[in-house]
């Protein structure tokens, strides 16, 4: 075999491999619900035993189809996320869901998933959506887009996103689906401003190119999650 070819067979390998084990594990049998309360440790978690599973590990009285207080909320949105550790029987299987409340004018400030591409559905009102993408030699490209109840719209994994209901007087309501069972959030602002213990702030004053007496005045506002 020439070398070059051998080059090229690693290297497609590598790349397979790369793409196989950047998602959550595919399942190897027809379910393995989480046992939440395992000692184990393992990259999820382990299964229940099979003969003690029943159908409430695959079930959940969510109440999805109820509005959440979005009123208490400084952001004015309220997040309920449905993931493995709330539903077990998603461990292994990729896949999890939130329903989001928008307050008028209430925003999903930026934020990333780690861990999972998310599909968003309005479900009624108006969004105003967008995704930045990272670093180029051209900048970040920023994709943005007005949805209407019955849209939908892509937030590709890993990439700052965000919602916002521009309209003054109705709230909002979508349903995302995330390519993981356990896909994380990282909202920018509170991870900056408001990380335990806090970064310097001569590091974020020069990088916002700001006076550190800014950057003192973020770091000592209540940063909230908005995510239940």
């Amino acid at each position: 075999m020439a070398p070059s070819t051998y080059f090229l067979l690693i290297s497609l390998l590598a790349l397979a491999t790369s793409q196989a084990i950047a998602s959550d594990p595919s399942p190897l049998q027809d379910f393995c619900v989480a046992d939440i309360h395992s000692p184990v440790k393992v990259n999820g978690f382990v299964c229940k035993d099979p003969m003690a599973v029943n159908a409430n590990d695959f079930f959940k009285e969510a109440n999805l189809d109820k509005p959440r207080d979005t009123m208490k909320s400084k952001v004015g949105s309220n997040v309920t996320l449905i993931n493995v550790m709330q539903l077990p029987g998603l461990n292994t299987l990729g896949i999890s869901l939130a329903r989001i409340d928008y307050a008028p004018l209430g925003q999903n400030p930026p934020h990333t998933h780690p861990r999972a591409t998310e599909i968003l559905t309005v479900l009624e009102g108006t969004l105003y959506v967008g995704f930045v993408t990272s670093n180029t030699d051209n900048g970040n490209k920023l994709f943005t887009k007005v949805l209407k109840k019955g849209d939908m719209f892509v937030f590709p994994q890993g990439l700052i996103h965000f919602q916002f209901n521009p309209v003054h007087d109705k709230p909002a309501v979508a349903i995302a689906a995330l390519s993981s069972q356990n896909p994380g959030a990282i909202t920018i602002a509170n991870a900056v401003f408001g990380s335990k213990p806090p970064i310097s702030d001569d590091i974020l004053a020069k990088a916002f190119q700001v006076q550190k007496g800014t950057i003192d005045w973020l770091q000592a506002q209540f940063w909230e999650n908005n995510h239940n």
